[in-house]
């Protein structure tokens, strides 16, 4: 018999390549990877298990991936609701960040985003935000995965002054952590109108030295394209295009208000899109053209946004609204299966992040980043679609386990390496102090 270190047995494995759904099968897992996937009746026979772990109402499939977020803003998580993304930022955001954020405000906001995105089935995140040194230090003492991007503007924050700033610090953070197993790092210019063409370039620069991926916020209020149009004479994609950030390590978040041209420029450069439909429909941004992404065979991943612009971080729930966001908006029932959306929130996520020879799958050979849900409630009854109910019936909520790279991070519902009364504890202390500000 072949000896490996955990043995799941499902009630369904869902592994996402090839499509489809396995009943009563089993996953085998040593040093941290897949090393094979069988009937349960055969995996009995033929492996033994330090650990065995028995699912028998679940289904496992791939850990989640948040494609973007702010982790950090979880301690702004309701601070200014009911606002459009201009005023949410100008006159609520942008002022409290100059005010509170800091190594430590960043470290206690992503430990507090890693445990509630790990509860809910997210094992790796696409993170932009300041201080990238302090986020990593909390994905690390989280055990979650995650691409932390390294934050540039133009203008002052209290992180860096200026292009040179943000960049001197943000590649020294990645110095500091580039050999820590679960981290990578892409650039992270935060807008085509909050960087200027100067800055642009020496981040392309960069990312071609570096072989760095750029991620950016891309036309997500409808105002984007007349505002480039006055200032720069050409619409926002067109001009990152000119300047050579497109490719296929380029990400572009949002892309509400792309166009035909647009479309071409993403298709041809064979980059990522990433729809974060509750954010943008809670800010009333609008609602991205993801069916029509998608037949131009674009990579289109699922991020939450920020805990200040959702107001919760739960990848399950945004699969959900973009199936059906995707059917009203063409008119077409058949817009966006399940199957669709659940690729979305794992292999497609992975694949926007370069990750995908690694994790986004259930394939001997990748990293057993693995999560189960637990089907068995007589409110997920009866189930004949198990992909079905993970995108239109089930929730965050019944995810019992969590491995990454084949460490249980959570067992029966309970974090593993954090302290749920800890995280709690740090974001009263910071409730504390913006309040009384």
């Amino acid at each position: 018999m072949t000896e490996v270190d955990l043995r799941l047995d499902a009630r369904w494995l869902i592994p996402i390549v090839p499509p489809g759904t396995l009943p009563n099968h089993s996953l085998l897992v040593k040093g941290g990877r897949i090393i094979a996937i069988a009937p349960t009746a055969l995996a009995a026979r033929d492996f033994t298990a330090t650990e065995h772990v028995r699912l028998s109402s679940h289904a496992i499939l791939p850990g989640l991936v948040n494609a973007h977020t702010h982790a950090a803003m979880s301690l702004l998580r309701g601070i200014a609701d009911d606002v459009p993304l201009k005023t949410w930022l100008a006159d609520h955001i942008w002022p409290c960040e100059q005010r509170f954020v800091s190594p430590e405000f960043v470290y206690d906001g992503t430990l507090l985003a890693a445990g509630e995105m790990l509860l809910g089935g997210i094992t790796c995140c696409n993170d932009m935000y300041f201080f990238p040194d302090a986020a990593a230090g909390a994905y690390r003492a989280s055990g979650m995965r995650a691409m932390i991007g390294l934050p540039v503007l133009d203008f002052a924050t209290p992180y860096a002054a200026d292009v040179d700033g943000y960049l001197h610090a943000g590649l020294a953070a990645r110095d500091t952590w580039k050999n820590e197993p679960l981290l990578s790092f892409s650039l992270a210019p935060h807008a085509p109108y909050t960087v200027g063409d100067a800055g642009w370039t020496k981040i392309i620069v960069y990312a071609r030295q570096l072989d760095l991926p750029v991620q950016t916020h891309l036309l997500e209020t409808e105002d984007e394209r007349a505002q480039s149009l006055a200032l720069h004479h050409v619409a926002p994609l067109q001009r990152l295009h000119h300047l050579g950030a497109t490719g296929p390590a380029f990400i572009a978040i949002h892309a509400v208000h792309v166009d035909g041209d647009d479309i071409e420029i993403l298709a041809s450069q064979s980059s990522h899109v990433i729809h974060c439909p509750t954010s943008n429909m809670k800010l009333a941004s609008g609602i991205a053209p993801v069916a029509a992404l998608i037949k131009r065979g674009i990579n289109v991943a699922l991020g939450s946004d920020g805990a200040a612009s959702n107001n919760r971080l739960d990848v399950f729930a945004e699969s959900r609204l973009a199936a059906l966001l995707a059917k009203i908006v063409t008119g077409d029932a058949s817009a966006v299966p399940a199957a669709t959306a659940l690729k979305m929130a794992t292999l497609n996520g992975a694949c926007a992040l370069g990750l995908d020879r690694e994790i986004g799958s259930l394939e001997p050979g990748k990293q057993a980043d693995v999560i189960s849900v637990d089907l068995g409630s007589f409110a997920h009854a009866p189930c004949y679609d198990p992909i079905s109910h993970l995108v239109h019936v089930t929730g965050r909520d019944q995810v019992t386990d969590v491995w990454v790279a084949g460490a249980r991070i959570v067992a029966g519902g309970m974090l593993a390496r954090l302290d749920a009364r800890d995280l709690a504890q740090r974001a009263r202390l910071w409730q504390d102090r913006i309040e009384k500000r």
